[in-house]
C-alpha cells in the first residue's frame, strides 16, 4: 500500500462514523482514494469478455456511485438504465455532470439500507465496488437483505472486492474475504464468475477478486 494511500485512509476514519452523512465530509476534502477517475479495468474486462451473458434491456443498479464511472460505463455498454445512488451530494453532483449525451445513467442521493422498488421494478443487474467494505460488518446482513429484494430471479450481481489486505479491525474500509459474502447473501445465489481479474489498476494488482453471482 503506497504511504499516500495509507495516510488518507487515516484521514477517513478519523472522519467516517456509523452516520453515513459523514461520507460526504470525505467528498468535499477531496479524501476519496478509491476514486480511480476512470471505469475500473475488471468491470470493463468483465462486461466485454462474453464469459456472462448479462442482460442488454432492463434496469441496472450501482450502490455507493461515488463520481459514476462505473455506473455510466454498464449504461454505456450494456443499454441498461442505470440508477446509481450514493449518500455524498457532493458525490452525486460531481457524477450526474459526468453523463454523456445518450447515457441512460441516473445519479441521486440516497440510502441504501431504505431504498425500496416495487416487485415488477427489480433490477436485472447489480454492482458493487467497495460498498461492502465501507459499510460496517455488522450491517452486512442488511446489505444481503437489500440485495436479495432489489435483483429480480435470474439477475447479476457484481463484485469486486477491494482491498484483500490483512485483517484489521477498523476500517473504512473493513477487512473482507470474498467467504465473507456468502452468508448475507444466503442460498439463492449461483457464482458464474469467481477468479482473480486479469486486468486491474496499478495499485490493485493482488488486491481485488472479481465475483459474479446469479440469482436463482
Amino acid at each position: 500500500m503506497a504511504d499516500t494511500e495509507l495516510s488518507d485512509r487515516k484521514k477517513i476514519r478519523a472522519i467516517i462514523t456509523d452516520d453515513p452523512n459523514t461520507w460526504d465530509q470525505a467528498w468535499t476534502q477531496n479524501l476519496t482514494p478509491w476514486d480511480a477517475g476512470d471505469t475500473q479495468p475488471p468491470l470493463r474486462e468483465i462486461l466485454n469478455s462474453g464469459e456472462v451473458e448479462f442482460p442488454t434491456s432492463g434496469r441496472a443498479f450501482v450502490p455507493g456511485c461515488g463520481s459514476g464511472y462505473d455506473a455510466i460505463y454498464i449504461s454505456s455498454k450494456l443499454g441498461l438504465d442505470t440508477l446509481a445512488i450514493d449518500v455524498s451530494p457532493t458525490a452525486v453532483k460531481i457524477a450526474s455532470k459526468n453523463i454523456p449525451d445518450g447515457v441512460k445513467a441516473h445519479f441521486e442521493v440516497r440510502d441504501f439500507f431504505s431504498f425500496k422498488v416495487p416487485e415488477n421494478e427489480r433490477f436485472d443487474l447489480i454492482y458493487d465496488y467497495t460498498f461492502f467494505v465501507a459499510i460496517p460488518p455488522s450491517r452486512r446482513q442488511e446489505w444481503g437483505d437489500q440485495m436479495n429484494s432489489l435483483i429480480k430471479p435470474g439477475g447479476y450481481l457484481i463484485t469486486l472486492i477491494f482491498p484483500l489486505e490483512d485483517q484489521t479491525d477498523g476500517g473504512p474500509p473493513w477487512f473482507v474475504r470474498p467467504e465473507h459474502y456468502l452468508e448475507p447473501l444466503g442460498a439463492s445465489w449461483e457464482k458464474v464468475v469467481d477468479r482473480i481479474p486479469a486486468t486491474s489498476s496499478s495499485a490493485h494488482v493482488g488486491r481485488e477478486r472479481l465475483v459474479v453471482w446469479r440469482k436463482v
